[in-house]
């Protein structure tokens, strides 16, 4: 399996890691909250509730991302060093993404999800 196919993985990952970040953030986390956990997330405030919000804009930036490297691979016109490292770059995109968001870096934070964007578009062009 190439470097690209295994980023697919780690992108999938990181949602549930952004939703524990959240849980245990908040210190209030226990089984009592596990029965409702969405009702229980959408109460945070801070930097739980950024946690959760990192982990929701994941959720929805990993399709894009899946299906682009899926793309690159059946399609098979750019070199597969390229397609892993922009699978690299994006996974290292989604990271400091979340990193922002739990640092409260607003500006930055768009910055660096629009290069993550342009990753994923990346994938299309040296792929065409």
């Amino acid at each position: 399996m190439t470097v690209a196919l295994w980023c697919i993985l780690i992108a999938m990952i990181l949602p549930p890691l952004c939703a524990l970040i959240a849980k245990l953030s908040s210190g209030r986390f226990g089984m009592q909250h596990n029965h409702d956990p969405r009702a229980f997330l959408d109460t945070l405030s801070g930097l739980p509730r950024r946690a959760h919000a990192a982990q929701q804009n994941s959720y929805e930036a990993f399709p894009a991302f899946a299906a682009a490297v899926l793309v690159a691979d059946i399609v098979g016109n750019a070199e597969q060093v390229t397609q892993d490292v922009l699978g690299v770059m994006y996974i290292t995109s989604r990271l400091l993404f979340i990193i922002c968001y739990l640092a409260d870096w607003a500006i930055l934070r768009s910055i660096v999800w629009f290069a993550g964007l342009a990753l994923i578009v990346a994938f299309f062009v040296v792929s065409a």
